[in-house]
């Protein structure tokens, strides 16, 4: 359907507005039956200053209510620890999952069994309650995307976290104290076998104390492989290990597919071994590792490291097993190819054939050929060693031949029409470019400092090329002024044209986002309600402290109050809960309704207690009844028109 309106203004301007429906979506129109374009359309553009490309934008993005989106997008939540669910093409934020840091509205980590989670990712026994995530990965079958889970990194303390997509309910959090920092997390192998991460900054490894000066001798990287059980839901740490790393400073990695299954290629910098010391007369640590032209990328056969771990040829360090890096040099699963210098991307092809890697101090994107880099492998073909004796491939014998992108080439990602599509920080661009040519087609400009860069399905063996995230790390004078601390901006790239077009603008306010993942919507099955009544999320069973209606009730056992409680439109049973001071309690509260949206909350005053109570769910709550007096408790989620009577006490009677 297309209609086309002229119009011709008083200062004899003529818009030519062509609305072609069909090219916007199917949900992308909002008329009715293809009738010609209001007057009170043009109207509006006129008066809010609107252009031809302005409407064409809004039509490709606009989802009417009741609609749903086509996509789904998973962000990092940077500095708030979890993860940021965004609906595409509509660019409305959907969820925020509470993963690696308390968080109240869902009520994860409030008094719940969701406090073990939390517990589970202390490091060096330190309880940690803020996070630097980045990397969301969702899991895969045959390298692409299946909707089943999601696993995501925390950067500043070494951790990865298990994300079940059933409910969007993080089930696991695991950390090793092996390695002091992780950015190469969470990459996953084609059929989810293993979750990877990478440390960033050396140290010794398991946590121990070496002097500076030592960097090169005590300092250690790793790439760790969890282990991951699908049928369970869950990251085995029994079965997972490292692979000790020399003392570079690795970054990002991606796991091989198709034609490089079985390898995992991870970004470094630093190959100068810089360590800093401004304030001792040595260079500034980014002074000092920029110095050379290559760095390395780290080729690891994985699935010879299984077998070597199979054969018991490890160490244990910070109750991890690891292949320490003599064994695997020795036994030929890493290998080393130079990139150029401080390189910030490391991508497979859709088919798997060539990795693609961008050096943010370079002008390129280097393509290189794993067909070469194997016959090198292979014919025992290198260039030399490095000063730890890991293989070196020759450069040029590894390489197709590089794209000349710009300033400041980073990351990229993948369509369906032999495109790649790579973020260009110092230039604020997004360039398009063709694999088969290694020619730059279009570049279109985005606000600003561009960082990552997300495509529909676009690291996958599928990629779909409709839509592009670019995530800009500057706003400056994108929004309204909100202070000096702004939020970030995600701009919807439109590519299904041959030039980009820049759709729609989102101020991202949560954290500092940093990647992405955007998946086909009917890929995920999430349920509406738990069913039977009584699952707790976590264990994905009916707990056995379920209490159904009839059967509340308070029990004094000899490690404390019990209490069975139910949650029902508009009041809790019991509502009066009678205790001493000094007492232990326990709450095992179910929610009893099946039916959809019919979510509780519970708080308690005074106690730090907060839980949410989707439908069907348990909950248990621990806390001392260390003080006398009345404490209410009432409902925190608007469940009613009595929603404000569905209330209660806790009279906690002084110690005698």
């Amino acid at each position: 359907m297309s209609a086309t309106l002229r119009i011709r203004s008083a200062g004899l301007l003529t818009i030519s507005l062509s609305l072609c429906l069909a090219s916007c979506g199917s949900e992308g129109g909002g008329g009715a039956g293809g009738g010609a374009v209001s007057g009170d359309i043009v109207a509006l553009m006129q008066a809010r200053g609107l252009s031809e490309a302005d409407v064409s934008a809004a039509l490709k993005t606009y989802t009417p209510t009741g609609k749903h989106d086509e996509y789904y997008v998973f962000a990092s939540g940077g500095h708030g620890g979890n993860l940021i669910v965004i609906g595409v093409p509509s660019m409305r934020i959907l969820k925020y999952v509470g993963v690696f840091t308390p968080e109240p509205w869902q009520g994860f980590a409030y008094g719940d069994q969701s406090n073990a989670i939390i517990d589970d990712g202390k490091s060096f026994g330190r309880r940690i309650t803020w996070a630097d995530m980045h990397h969301p990965a969702l899991s895969e079958t045959d390298g692409s995307y299946d909707g089943q889970f999601i696993f995501v990194n925390d950067k500043a303390n070494p951790r990865i976290a298990v994300v079940d997509l059933h409910d969007f309910v993080t089930r696991q959090i695991v950390g090793s104290d092996l390695i002091a920092t992780d950015h190469g997390a969470a990459f996953v192998t084609p059929n989810s076998e293993y979750v990877i991460e990478c440390s960033q900054y050396p140290a010794p490894l398991g946590g121990g104390y070496a002097p500076i000066e030592k960097y090169n001798d005590e300092y250690r990287g790793a790439v760790i492989l969890w282990k991951f059980d699908r049928e369970r839901g869950l990251i085995d740490k029994a079965k997972s290990f490292a692979v000790e790393l020399p003392p570079y400073m690795q970054d990002l990695a991606d796991a091989g597919k198709r034609a490089t299954d079985g390898y995992i290629f991870i970004n470094s910098f630093n190959t100068e071994r810089s360590y800093g010391g401004i304030s001792e007369n040595r260079p500034p640590l980014e002074a000092g590792a920029s110095q050379n032209d290559m760095d390395y990328m780290h080729i690891v056969d994985w699935k010879k490291a299984e077998k070597i771990v199979a054969a018991g040829k490890t160490e244990t360090i910070a109750n991890m097993r690891v292949i320490r890096l003599q064994t695997a040099i020795d036994e030929g699963l890493l290998y080393f190819v130079p990139e150029p210098k401080s390189p910030h991307g490391v991508d497979i092809t859709p088919d798997g054939a060539e990795i693609v890697v961008g050096g943010k101090l370079d002008t390129h994107a280097t393509v290189y050929s794993w067909a070469k880099m194997k016959a090198l492998i292979d014919a025992g073909d290198f260039s030399g060693k490095d000063d730890y004796g890991v293989p070196i491939l020759d450069f040029q014998k590894s390489i197709r031949g590089q794209c000349e992108i710009g300033l400041g080439p980073l990351h990229t990602q993948f369509d369906d029409k032999g495109f790649a599509y790579t973020s260009v920080f110092i230039e604020s661009t997004v360039a398009k470019w063709s694999l088969k040519d290694l020619k730059v087609v279009n570049k279109v400009n985005v606000h600003y400092n561009i960082g990552h860069l997300v495509a529909a399905e676009g690291d996958t063996v599928s990629p779909d090329g409709r839509f592009l995230i670019a995530m800009n790390k500057w706003a400056i004078d994108r929004f309204a002024k909100v202070g000096p601390l702004l939020p970030q901006n995600f701009q919807l790239v439109d590519l299904t044209s041959p030039e980009m077009k820049v759709l729609y603008d989102m101020p991202l306010p949560l954290g500092e986002p940093h990647y992405a993942q955007m998946i086909k919507a009917d890929k995920l099955k999430p349920i509406d309600v738990y069913t039977p009544v009584g699952i707790d999320p976590i264990t994905k069973k009916v707990d056995p402290n379920t209490t159904l209606s009839g059967k509340e009730r308070i029990e004094r056992k000899a490690d404390g109050v019990h209490v069975y409680m139910t949650a029902v439109r508009s009041h809790f049973a019991p509502d009066i809960v009678r205790l001493k001071e000094g007492d232990q309690v326990h709450l095992h509260i179910t929610n009893t309704e099946q039916a959809h949206d019919a979510t509780h909350g519970f708080c308690i005053a005074s106690h730090n207690v907060n839980v949410s109570l989707e439908p069907g769910k348990h909950t248990n709550v621990s806390f001392l009844a260390d003080r006398a007096g009345v404490f209410p408790f009432y409902c925190t989620e608007f469940c009613s028109a009595l929603h404000l009577e569905m209330a209660g006490y806790f009279l906690i009677e002084p110690a005698k």
